[in-house]
């Protein structure tokens, strides 16, 4: 029961993310994070977007959480999507990040920008977040392969 409220909280909180720019208190920050996200992006025969990279992260603030958030860009298309479970235990993990099927919007094969952000969510009191921040990002001009062909 608890994982799943833990889920759809984190899910509410992406989606907060999505739409507004949160402050954060600076001492409520992780320190010693990184994300990368690779220079290539495919989109499968079912038509998933899928991101991917590294990450590493300390333990989360006792009332916060941490996520991936990736998005790719191309023209006036965003795709947004998250990258799954974390673990914050200091070593580098590999990441992977995958659209709905059918869910490009628009994107093609070719040029397009990748961001990837590790975003710590705070908790206030109860299952809604209080804020998002973002701790460490990587954006970077990448390429899709358009595997629907």
């Amino acid at each position: 029961m608890r994982t799943t409220a833990v889920r759809l909280a984190l899910t509410v909180c992406s989606a907060l993310a999505a739409t507004t720019a949160m402050a954060v208190p600076a001492e409520a920050t992780v320190f010693h994070q990184e994300i990368s996200v690779r220079s290539d992006a495919h989109i499968t025969p079912d038509g998933r977007i899928t991101l991917s990279g590294t990450y590493s992260c300390e333990a989360a603030s006792p009332v916060g959480a941490v996520q991936i958030r990736a998005t790719v860009i191309q023209d006036s298309v965003r795709v947004t999507m998250g990258a799954g479970d974390t673990v914050c235990d200091g070593h580098q993990h590999p990441w992977r990040a995958q659209s709905k099927p059918g869910r490009t919007w628009g994107v093609q094969g070719g040029a397009a920008r990748a961001v990837a952000q590790l975003q710590e969510i705070h908790f206030g009191g109860g299952m809604l977040p209080r804020s998002v921040d973002t701790v460490a990002e990587d954006a970077r001009d990448i390429t899709v392969h358009d595997r629907r062909r």
